[in-house]
């Protein structure tokens, strides 16, 4: 029976993009900096040293978090909600239109200010930064009847050709009981998938005939009236998931529990236990709206609802081990769970794995260095030159030439060691950090597939001409040839053994 982590790489392999529709709170995060290590000398207070007062760090929060995640995922996210007539709702706008998000839906409200977190963030002994203190600039009035209407108008305007709408609620005015009943309402008319992440209240019949909503485990048992025995965290929450489900009237549950994962009831099936993997978590925010952001991707992408799960736990476990948010593109994401799935496979990709991890390590700015070879019998000489070639960037993929190919180069008597062994042993090198077996004679097509940074090939070929070279030069691809060892080709170690094995024979017939 194969693995979560490998149906959700089944599912993964036919991502396409998607169109949001994200509703709900925008906010701005803004993070302010600096040096915390002294105490202020008129009261016992952190003061925090700041270099460059005007290096303030702009984000989406709230909601726009959501659109940023989702459009990094390969969505074309269009953002409805409200924004104040002031510098913080420019900047907002500045923020996700640069995540590449939609944000003419954003209705201007000049009697409230665009709601502002403002972080101050302070390092000791440049260590890890940690928060300080927050200030929240917000308004906890109700919208303006107009604005209410103004937002409704934008919701229709925008749900032609949507696969899914988000509806991220803070309780910060804009999905008002009446909003949210006319957006699931107009959404199940189209059969639009609607996903809610709900607000910290104690009444969720706003979110009635919704397809789905992703409450974490203190907000759930706020809505269920429930107290959780924290020896029967996963037992207590399947409880509050049933009560949800039949409550609202909802397709799906899923409960996200920190470090259990979640939590998943669909509709008709048992509630389901969907485990994460345990992370150092370094700060989390924006784990939330990950999930949410995720999932609304899986859904467009007709993956089944625990594969979805199990994919939104993954990206939100990528999430708390960064500081502050990030948006993380499919392929790191694909790439993660590839990891998860082949945990105890080593080093050895086929070349489809191979090139969806090649693919997040450029997402994330490494340098590809390719190589590739025989491999038969793995001597010093092979050590040495990996080793420089791993010199040359972050990551290191060596290509290993097939049994039928080492044949057609070497003679019939080789290779030595098969392909299978070839490949392991290379990949107990700490240089190496791919190992591929190809099998066309040469690596030309396996270096347009990877398109890596630099090329490398052993001094040997100093003179001789390079097989690949057109594709190098195709490519703009940087090629290097690294000092050779004489006496350490392995055709000279073959030799030698050889030697010497018949020198034995004869000792021992004598």
């Amino acid at each position: 029976m194969s693995s979560i982590e490998d149906r959700v790489l089944d599912g993964l392999r036919s991502w396409r993009p998607f169109r949001l529709l994200v509703v709900g709170d925008f906010m701005l995060d803004q993070a302010l900096c600096g040096d915390a290590e002294r105490l202020s000398p008129d009261a016992p207070v952190p003061v925090l040293a700041v270099s460059d007062p005007s290096a303030t760090v702009d984000t989406a929060g709230g909601a726009g978090n959501v659109a940023v995640f989702a459009a990094a995922l390969g969505a074309s996210v269009a953002c409805i909600g409200v924004v104040g007539d002031d510098h913080e709702g420019r900047l907002l706008r500045a923020v996700l239109e640069k995540g590449r998000c939609d944000t003419s839906g954003l209705a201007v409200d000049p009697t409230r200010p665009t709601i502002t977190k403002k972080s101050l963030i302070g390092r000791a002994q440049h260590r890890h930064p940690q928060k300080m203190f927050r200030i929240d600039v917000e308004s906890s009035a109700p919208l303006d009847v107009s604005i209410n209407a103004r937002i409704m108008q934008l919701v229709v305007a925008n749900l032609d050709g949507c696969d899914v709408v988000c509806l991220e609620d803070y309780a910060k005015g804009v999905c008002t009981p009446h909003l949210c009943a006319a957006l699931i309402d107009l959404c199940r008319a189209r059969k639009i998938p609607v996903l809610v992440d709900p607000a910290a209240i104690t009444d969720y019949a706003r979110y009635r005939g919704a397809t789905a909503i992703t409450p974490n485990r203190t907000e759930a048992a706020r809505a269920t009236g429930r107290t959780i025995d924290p020896t029967r965290v996963v037992e207590e929450t399947k409880k509050m998931s049933s009560t949800l489900l039949e409550r609202l009237d909802l397709e799906a549950v899923v409960i996200t529990l920190d470090r259990w994962g979640a939590v998943l009831e669909v509709k008709g099936s048992p509630p389901v236990h969907v485990p994460t993997v345990a992370r150092q978590v370094y700060d989390v925010a924006g784990a939330g709206d990950m999930v949410l952001a995720v999932l609304a991707g899986a859904v467009a992408n007709g993956m089944e609802w625990e594969e979805g799960t199990a994919l939104a736990n993954i990206a939100a476990g990528m999430e708390i081990e960064v500081f502050g948010v990030r948006a993380f593109s499919i392929a790191e994401i694909q790439a993660q769970v590839m990891r998860l799935a082949r945990a105890s496979a080593g080093k050895i990709r086929s070349r489809a794995d191979l090139l969806v991890e090649i693919s997040a390590h450029k997402a994330a700015g490494c340098r590809i260095v390719l190589t590739n070879g025989c491999f038969d019998v793995l001597h010093a000489g092979h050590v040495g030159y990996l080793r420089e070639a791993k010199g040359l960037g972050d990551i290191l993929v060596v290509g290993v030439n097939c049994d039928a190919q080492v044949r057609a180069l070497k003679g019939a008597n080789r290779p030595i060691y098969s392909q299978e062994d070839r490949a392991e042993l290379l990949g107990e090198l700490t240089s190496v950090d791919y190992v591929t077996v190809f099998d066309e004679p040469t690596a030309a097509q396996l270096l347009r597939a990877v398109a890596p940074a630099v090329y490398v090939k052993g001094g040997d070929y100093e003179g001789k001409e390079i097989a690949e070279l057109a594709v190098v030069k195709e490519l703009g691809t940087k090629i290097f040839l690294l000092g050779h060892r004489p006496g350490l080709s392995t055709t000279s170690v073959v030799e030698r053994v050889r030697a010497e094995l018949v020198d034995g024979g004869n000792l021992a017939e004598s």
